[in-house]
This record gives C-alpha cells, structure tokens and sequence, in this order.
C-alpha cells in the first residue's frame, strides 16, 4: 500500500471479544493508520465511548443522530481508505448482509466504497446457524472479505469455530486485502532523531525541544515494511526498538561522525534529528560559576545534510523543517540548498508538535508534488515519508 492517505474505520459489534480489538486497533495505529472507532450502540456495554476516543486519540459516535451538521454517514465514509469490522456479532453480519441501517455503523458500510473486512465471533452454535452461512455467503458474494473465526475456547467451557482471531491473524489478512507489502526488504534505511545536545561546561548544554518521537516511529514503519534500519539517537530513549540498530550521540559533531560512517552503504536516509545550529565556541572543562555566566561565545555546528549531499550517491534523502513562518517558501529554499529528494515542514509557533503524537504540516518533494497534512499520526507520516522514497527508489 502506498499512497496520501491510511484512513482506516474499524467498526466495533456487540461481542465479548470487543475488548481485543483495544490491542488491534495500537497494531493497526503502529503501522501508520489513522484510526476512527464506530462501534454499535450495544457494544458500549463491553467497551466504553471513553476508552475508544483516549486510544484513537478522535470522537466516537454510534448514531447518525450524533453530530447531525457533519453528516457523519457520509462524510465518515468518504474519507476512509478501507472498513475492518472486528469483532462483527452474527446479528450485525445479519443487519450488513440485509442492507439495514439502524445505526452509524451499518450506515456508513452502505455508504463506503471501500475494501471491508469482516471478522466474526460468536458461539460455534451460531456461526454453523444456517442463517449465518447463507449471510457469510451473500456477504462474500457481494466483495466484502470475511474471515474465518478460529477454533477454540470460548466464553464459559465452550469449544468450537467462533473464536475471535489474534491481532496478528486480523493485521495478516487486512494486510492481503489493503495490497501492504514489505515494500523496504533489502533496503538499510538511516534514521537520526532527537535532538543534540552542544556542552557549555559539564553540567550544562545548549539543546532543543525535540522529542525524538517521529525518528521513533519512522524507525518502527521501515522496520515493519522490511528495511534493515539503523538509528542515530540524540537524547532519547530507543530500548523499545526491538531489531534497530542503534548509535546513541550527543552533539552535532557526533552524529557527523555517525552520519559519515553509515550514510554510504544505506539506501534511504531521514533525517529527523534537530540538530543544533551553534555550539560555544569554547568548552569549560569546570562548571561556570553563576555569576560569571556572562557572555557565552557561539560557533556554527556541522553542516550535516550539506555534508552528506556532497557524497550522496543514490542515497533518498529526506529531511525535516520547523518553521514560524513562510513554511513552503523556507522548506522549498532548505530543499534545493541541502540536495533533499523530499522534506516535511511544520510550524512550530508556540511549541507546536514538539512531544505530540501528532502532527500538521505539508510534505514537499524535489518534482514539485506538495501534500498537505491536517494532523495526522506521526506513525502515519512515516510511513507517508517512505511511500515517497518507494517511489523514487523505483
């Protein structure tokens, strides 16, 4: 899958298995999608409103009565990229199957156009129900995907075919159905994150406020499409980086020194770390006493991307841009001079996005093409970022 968008509608039924589509729907946000929960009125009585909205980070809504202005039924349906309903109970497969519409959800899948996975869970009794073989059939007739339950225990001693399926299972099938690919097998993709940290004596320094969390999550969508990665960390904490390899810095210098030894063997570098744009040009090897904190002489650091451009080969590289204003006219002007293929900007007036999980801003690339982003996911602009460099690799 590659593309501007992975908006994604994951419909919630009205079964005890509601509960684990919690940890489906962080598998599905960990590989880069945008998330809106619809679950059925009944399904509130397992899984609240609340815990929804908290995990996805958006409203919830199970009416077409909710939010009436905005049209929900449509304007819902429009902007997804694909349907998952998990867990779907028979009578919601019914009502689907039927074409009803009682409630948002069952709305919204007559109004989509889009791929739509079912997955259903129920006691074996009711998935063998000839009513709920003859609504499957016409349900996989009609092109929507319906898996198949697993077998095994459920509610109380019972055992059968109704299970609900491990996230992993769901994440495989959806996979088949949305075209995903480990597009990135065979490729090293760099990564440097977080920001540096220039010594002013051994107590203190001269830094940024960047949090490292979109060199984080750029790191775990390559790892995921396949990329052997390598990450170059400045100030932030990557012990959850299972399968990254990690070169931790502190200072500008450092991460050139990385940057030179790892930059010519990979084939896409991001670089996402904020570095800091000057040093003190003299290092007090005791600490500075307060009074005598004066004047602090500064330096320009390393021209790291402009470094690296000078001995780029076929390397994709992408770099990053917080501005405060004239965003395109700035990132456009950083892209030629830094010899970029694709750079992202966001405004940062007043600490925007620093330490968020999400961000907006607008994705530039060297043929002209500009994205804009309304806040979207830094899991789903990392992935954004490497559709773009897919493309250019060939």
């Amino acid at each position: 899958m590659s593309g501007a968008s992975r908006e994604l509608v994951l419909g919630v039924g009205a079964g005890i298995a509601a509960y684990k589509s919690c940890d489906l729907l962080r598998r599905l946000q960990d590989r880069g999608y945008s998330v809106t929960v619809v679950p059925t009125p009944s399904s509130l009585n397992f899984v609240g409103s609340a815990t929804w909205a908290a995990l996805s980070g958006r409203p919830v809504s199970t009416q077409v009565w909710e939010n009436v202005h905005e049209v929900s039924h449509i304007s819902i349906a429009r902007t997804a990229d694909f349907f998952l309903i998990a867990p779907a109970t028979a009578d919601l497969i019914a009502r689907i199957a039927w074409g009803r519409a009682d409630d948002l959800l069952t709305s919204l899948v007559l109004a989509a156009q889009v791929p739509i996975l079912i997955v259903p869970a129920m006691h074996p009794s009711m998935w063998t129900a000839p009513a709920t073989v003859a609504n499957v059939a016409l349900l996989r007739e009609r092109g929507f995907t319906v898996m198949e339950p697993e077998i095994g225990r459920l509610t109380g001693s019972d055992i059968g075919q109704g299970r609900f399926p491990e996230s992993s299972a769901i994440i495989k099938e959806f996979d088949t159905l949305t075209g995903f690919t480990q597009d990135l097998l065979g490729k090293r993709v760099l990564v440097t994150g977080g920001g540096t940290r220039e010594a002013i004596d051994p107590v203190r320094f001269i830094g940024n406020r960047s949090s490292g969390k979109q060199a984080l999550a750029v790191a775990k969508a390559a790892l995921l499409r396949g990329a052997h990665v390598q990450l170059i960390a400045a100030s932030i904490d990557s012990s959850d980086l299972l399968g990254v390899e990690v070169t931790h810095v502190e200072s500008a210098e450092e991460m050139g020194q990385a940057l030179s030894l790892q930059f010519p063997t990979c084939d896409i570098l991001v670089m996402a770390a904020a570095v800091a744009d000057a040093k003190p040009r003299h290092l007090h090897s005791e600490k500075i006493k307060k009074n005598q904190l004066e004047v602090i002489e500064l330096e320009p650091t390393p021209d790291l991307l402009a470094n690296l451009s000078a001995i780029k080969t076929n390397q994709i590289m992408i770099g990053f841009a917080a501005e405060t204003s004239e965003l395109i006219a700035s990132a456009s002007a950083k892209l030629i001079a830094k010899g970029l293929d694709v750079i992202y900007v966001n405004d940062v007036s007043g600490g925007a996005i620093f330490g968020k999980d999400t961000t907006q801003g607008m994705i530039i690339s060297r043929t002209g093409a500009h994205i804009a982003l309304k806040e979207v996911s830094k899991d789903a602009l990392a992935n954004l970022l490497l559709d773009h460099a897919v493309r250019q690799l060939g």
